[in-house]
């Protein structure tokens, strides 16, 4: 399903997609979509890029616009039928590697730059299992790119992603991905009680 388009980067990791409205399809994607923590693909040639959504803005020009108005709102598009809404929303795209047509994956900084215009899908449940399975179990080689990259919502988003990873696993996963989660919250504690 295509949520977003890509609008513009913050960085080689760090991308910028609009969601898909009214305007772009007859359906657009519904908000749990493009929730917090949702992992996203971008179509490489023969392979896709993973990312996840780990921030979102809105954009209201309209807001704060205190200029006359001829007419209510509703009637608007009668009288100005070209008049677009600038509403939307924006989505933070932290890019987390390559999913190969082969199957197997790819943690870590893409090569290329992903152009603008591109279409950003959400990503089956299926592929994000691809994309984390690993020869030794699960792999998560992403941590610290999230990490450097996402802020301060990299310990939420790290907490989300592995609640979300956690159901389906073998006893030796869930020990590993639980170590991980008492790490973070670990460094939570420790960031809050500095001085």
């Amino acid at each position: 399903m295509r949520i977003a388009t890509i609008v513009s980067s913050n960085s080689h990791v760090d991308y910028v997609g609009r969601i898909v409205d009214e305007l772009d399809a007859a359906e657009p994607p519904p908000p749990d979509a493009y929730g917090f923590a949702q992992f996203v693909g971008i179509p490489l040639g023969d392979s896709e890029a993973v990312g996840i959504i780990y921030d979102s803005r809105l954009i209201n020009p309209e807001y704060a616009n205190f200029g006359p108005r001829l007419s209510p709102k509703p009637t608007l598009e009668n009288f100005s039928p070209d008049f677009l809404s600038e509403q939307g929303i924006l989505i933070g795209i932290l890019m987390l590697g390559t999913l190969n047509a082969d199957g197997s994956s790819s943690h870590g900084v893409l090569r290329g730059v992903i152009p603008a215009g591109t279409d950003v899908t959400l990503l089956s449940t299926e592929k994000v299992e691809q994309f984390h399975a690993g020869e030794d179990g699960i792999n998560l080689h992403y941590y610290s790119q999230v990490v450097t990259h996402a802020g301060p919502l990299a310990v939420p988003l790290l907490e989300s992603v592995i609640e979300g990873l956690m159901n389906g696993r073998d006893q030796n996963d869930r020990d590993r991905l639980e170590l991980l989660r008492q790490n973070l919250r670990w460094q939570r504690t420790m960031a809050a009680s500095r001085f």
